[in-house]
């Protein structure tokens, strides 16, 4: 037997939040799995995408939680490589223009 059009009113009008938040959050998300290709911060999106989600759902949390590990431990690898980088770069004194 298929719901009353009244059911489906009240289903959605209970679910309205949980509807919301998925919406949003997979948008979210989207846009930053995007990014991962395209210019933009993709991993900062992803996380806000799961953080998003994770409101809602427990699987997203978790997500969320793991993909903020994985983005600090990218932050260390980077700044290790920006220090090493640093050292190794030759500075030209003041005044002296292009060499030919």
């Amino acid at each position: 037997m298929a719901p009353k059009p009244i059911e489906i009113i009240r289903f959605i009008g209970r679910s309205s939040k949980r509807i919301a938040v998925t919406v949003v959050g997979g948008a979210v998300l989207s846009a930053g799995l995007a990014m991962l290709v395209l210019p933009g911060p993709g991993i900062l999106v992803i996380a806000l995408g799961f953080a998003i989600l994770g409101t809602e759902y427990a699987w997203a949390a978790a997500a969320f939680e793991k993909t903020k590990r994985g983005a600090e431990q990218a932050g260390r690898v980077a700044k290790v490589a920006a220090k090493s980088a640093s050292g190794r770069i030759r500075r030209r004194p003041r005044g002296a223009g292009p060499q030919p």
